[in-house]
């Protein structure tokens, strides 16, 4: 009837249009990505760390967990990497040797952070460091992620990781926990400032750019 041959001629026509063409988008996953993605772990590990300080030095108690409690920093803490840098100094470096800095350093707290979760005195310090940790893992695969989308070297490492505090015993309790207190003041400067690098750095490095292709495909 009619509808058999409307089906029939609709089939002749399908097999005797050219071949269209097909369009594709490919994403290619650039610096600019990397670096949006690093600032907003690094943005997320402050809001972390704010929240894990805090519980910390409730448990190392007075005078630690004071909010006007600014000791000096001991010979002891420099072993902790130092985030104290004159901002215009800081500002001269290039891309380069800002984000091996970054990564140097977040690769040595990482080590210091194990340690205290290891010494950790309650379940809830314990779960709240090892999550921090994994976190904190995340960026320094993500900043040498970065490093690699621009062409830039991974800096070389200590032949072996430097010993946390925990590991060189404090002669007193009081010393031990402020080597604590100096580990997450330093982390919470290097997180701050390393936001503002990875804000400045990807407003210089395009987004990620979109590909479309054409493919001659028939039927």
């Amino acid at each position: 009837g009619d509808s058999w041959g409307i089906f029939t001629f609709l089939c002749a026509a399908l097999c005797n249009l050219p071949a269209l063409p097909a369009l594709n988008c490919t994403e290619e996953l650039g610096a600019g990505q990397s670096i949006q993605k690093t600032y907003d772990l690094t943005r997320y590990l402050e809001h972390q760390l704010r929240t894990l300080a805090g519980t910390y030095l409730n448990y190392l108690g007075p005078p630690f967990n004071e909010p006007d409690f600014n000791p000096p920093r001991l010979a002891r803490a420099e072993r902790v990497p130092s985030a104290t840098v004159d901002l215009d100094l800081w500002r001269g470096l290039t891309d380069n040797a800002r984000l091996a800095a970054n990564y140097r350093a977040y690769s040595r707290l990482l080590c210091y952070l194990r340690a205290l979760d290891g010494q950790a005195g309650t379940a809830e310090l314990r779960h709240r460091l090892g999550h921090f940790c994994s976190s904190l893992q995340g960026l320094v695969l993500s900043i040498a992620s970065v490093m690699s989308s621009l062409g830039y070297p991974l800096p070389a490492g200590p032949a072996a990781p430097p010993a946390p505090p925990g590991t060189t015993v404090a002669p007193n309790d009081f010393l031990k926990k402020m080597d604590d207190f100096w580990l997450l003041k330093e982390l919470q400067t290097w997180l701050w400032r390393s936001a503002k690098d990875f804000n400045r750095l990807k407003k210089k490095v395009p987004p990620a750019v979109v590909t479309l292709r054409l493919e001659a495909r028939g039927f």
